[in-house]
């Protein structure tokens, strides 16, 4: 649905085709007509902005550990890197859904998109990450789908460590919708993202319960009725 709505601007072709046709446009909610911008030909009422207006960046909150803290700090919050997670901590700096987009090493993807992690809960992040939240009626999770189809390649610097700095990060070119559109997305979407949220969150308790209890039924300290018992 993103890619027709944002990418593709589905609806507003299906708009434009019945205003010439003379019959009632299908998708009210859409404009009718396109006009020029930088970015090429966008419906009409929308703008070309930059990331910085749809995206609030929290990286001045993000701590670094060493791998020595975080050995002396095991826990139970996630600790993220650029492109993955690192570990278990302690504790944790931030909480809610975010966008976490990798600032340096592997930054960007074959197709020079860049590498995104959708994260959520209570957890840690080092100064590998940029960390973001959408702002301004685009939620966390529109953010994140607009930014899988945007080539960063230009905003890159470095020859060996390829990085993105907060600066070019702020300026990248964000094609921005009406809040109203930008609303109903969120509303059209939000059931399905809190179900992966959901989903994933009982995937990784039945993980760590099979983690626990595999252990004790191979080496026979746990039989199955006694699981059966308990459960």
């Amino acid at each position: 649905i993103f890619k027709s709505w944002f990418v593709d601007f589905d609806p507003v072709h299906e708009n434009v085709q019945a205003a010439a046709a003379g019959r009632p446009v299908p998708h009210p909610d859409f404009p009718a007509a396109f006009v020029d911008s930088a970015l090429g030909p966008v419906p009409e009422g929308w703008r070309v902005g930059t990331l910085d207006n749809a995206a609030e960046i929290h990286d001045s909150k993000r701590i670094p550990l060493s791998k020595r803290e975080r050995e002396q700090r095991q826990g139970k919050y996630p600790y993220y890197g650029a492109a993955s997670l690192m570990d278990y901590v302690d504790d944790y700096i931030f909480d809610g859904v975010h966008l976490l987009v990798a600032e340096d090493g592997s930054v960007i993807d074959d197709k020079n998109r860049p590498v995104l992690q959708y994260v959520w809960g209570q957890f840690w992040v080092n100064n590998h990450a940029h960390v973001l939240t959408g702002k301004n009626t685009c939620s966390t999770e529109q953010l994140m789908l607009a930014m899988k189809f945007i080539n960063i390649k230009p905003y890159i610097t470095g020859a060996v460590q390829l990085k993105i700095n907060q600066a070019n990060l702020k300026r990248i070119p964000f094609i921005l919708p009406s809040a109203e559109l930008n609303t109903k997305f969120k509303e059209t979407v939000q059931f399905f993202y809190e179900r992966i949220r959901t989903n994933t969150e009982e995937s990784q308790t039945l993980a760590e319960l099979r983690d626990t209890l595999l252990p004790q039924l191979i080496s026979g300290h746990l039989r199955l009725p006694e699981i059966k018992e308990t459960g």
